[in-house]
């Protein structure tokens, strides 16, 4: 069998990175950070990064190397980690990639429908229209043209709104049709581990997943922890470079945007705090859902010993297969 990667995903605040560096203390492993908010410079506590003594014991690929105000894609993510992943498999080692993105994990492992290049004079033309009616009225274009993207795209998500219409424009045909002939079938190959189109590697998936209720607590303590160690004093720095704005995707991250609105004077604190909460939440419950419909996935409650020590096992029994 060939090399394989493993991934290790969760929703957010389940614990995926102390499970993860603990593993590459220990295993011939090398971590790949698979989170759409730690790929960015100067987004550290409110993305929950990893400590400078956590990093000395384990470096993660792909961790803060983007300007935010440079926009980061899935086809991004996935061009610089199939790169990272050959170059630790030519280092004799397993990629381990972690994190919670699962749109991420999904353009890796399934490839990407093949759509046209950008086209700075449409986008130009589908902004300006956002500019006038709002991103509302581009929810309706879309609507019309495309029914099944606009089903799943929010009126308020900009940049998906943008290119799904642009893609239309561009082709004459909805983005949806594109995607619904990409092929992301995944076939068992034993053992755990899967055969995804995206990849000519095996894939093995774990899941470290709390129960709600000790999740929720986790995640409503961890957005308290990062307000009292500077999140908004974080975010002000970046409001005050001048570059930035509102719709970039690094300040659309969960935290980043409520905290942005609160310094813009949208709401009062209170009302930043608990909406923070509340979108962090709805994050971990899109996470999970993605989770339960990905092939494959063996979960584990890591709140458990027994839950941590069957992860580990699990890993170790796969680097001892691999180096046997």
């Amino acid at each position: 069998m060939p090399d394989p990667i493993i991934l290790l995903m969760g929703p957010t605040g389940a614990g995926k990175t102390e499970l993860a560096i603990q593993a590459a203390e220990t295993l011939p492993v090398e971590l790949i950070n698979v989170d759409s908010a730690l790929v960015y410079q100067g987004l550290d506590i409110g993305a929950a990064r990893p400590s400078a003594a956590e990093l000395a014991r384990a470096p993660h690929r792909l961790m803060g190397f983007r300007d935010p105000a440079r926009p980061y894609s899935a086809a991004d993510f996935r061009a610089d980690a199939l790169a990272e992943i050959e170059a630790i498999s030519a280092a004799g080692r397993i990629p381990l990639l972690v994190g919670g993105t699962m749109l991420y994990f999904k353009a890796l492992v399934e490839g990407l429908a093949p759509l046209p290049e950008a086209d700075p004079a449409v986008r130009a033309e589908i902004a300006a229209l956002a500019e006038r009616e709002g991103w509302p009225a581009v929810h309706r274009e879309l609507a019309r043209v495309d029914p099944p993207s606009a089903d799943r795209l929010k009126p308020t998500d900009g940049q998906r709104l943008q290119r799904a219409l642009e893609v239309f424009r561009l082709t004459g045909r909805p983005l949806s049709a594109f995607h619904g002939e990409h092929d992301t079938a995944a076939t068992p190959l034993g053992d755990g581990f899967f055969r995804f189109p995206g990849l000519d590697r095996p894939v093995l998936s774990l899941a470290v997943v709390p129960p709600r209720p000790e999740l929720h607590r986790r995640i409503e303590h961890r957005f308290m922890a990062m307000l009292e160690a500077g999140l908004v004093e974080e975010v002000a720095a970046l409001r005050r470079r001048g570059d930035l704005h509102a719709e970039l995707p690094a300040l659309k991250a969960v935290g980043y945007r409520q905290v942005w609105r609160y310094l813009e004077g949208d709401w009062d604190y209170p009302t930043m705090v608990e909406k923070g909460i509340i979108a962090t939440r709805q994050l971990a419950k899109r996470q999970l859902t993605w989770l339960r419909k990905w092939p494959g996935v063996e979960t584990y409650d890591n709140t458990r010993d027994e839950g941590r020590i069957a992860c580990k096992e699990r890993l170790a029994g796969v680097c001892k297969t691999v180096f046997s």
